[in-house]
């Protein structure tokens, strides 16, 4: 087991997910996001190889994974280090994911 260390911009984009969807659909609705976001960080924190490397390797970016929250148009963005996940970004299916990554590695 690794955990997922949240960097402050995936914490940002899943915060802002929960208060877009308490505004749109309630705060049932936005619990139950909550709940998946985190469901799904616990099944990478478990098995890290799980997340599919198909971005990575059409973006050029070695080692990067994405993992589908389920039940919503989210994916997780992350790394596997030696000792933990490092969480990038929890982006929607259908943002420009390429573009928002572009930026994530322009700034770094």
């Amino acid at each position: 087991m690794k955990p997922a260390v949240l960097r402050p911009q995936a914490l940002r984009d899943q915060q802002g997910e929960v208060r877009y969807y308490r505004k749109e659909g309630g705060t049932r609705v936005a619990v139950k996001l909550a709940n998946a976001t985190n469901a799904a960080l616990d099944q990478i924190d478990l098995d890290p190889g799980i997340g599919s490397t198909k971005l990575g390797k059409h973006l050029g970016i070695p080692g990067l994974r994405t993992w589908r929250v389920a039940e919503f148009p989210l994916l997780w963005c992350y790394f596997e280090r030696g000792d933990q996940l490092d969480v990038l970004r929890l982006s929607g299916e259908r943002q420009n994911i390429a573009a928002i990554l572009s930026d994530e590695f322009d700034s770094n």
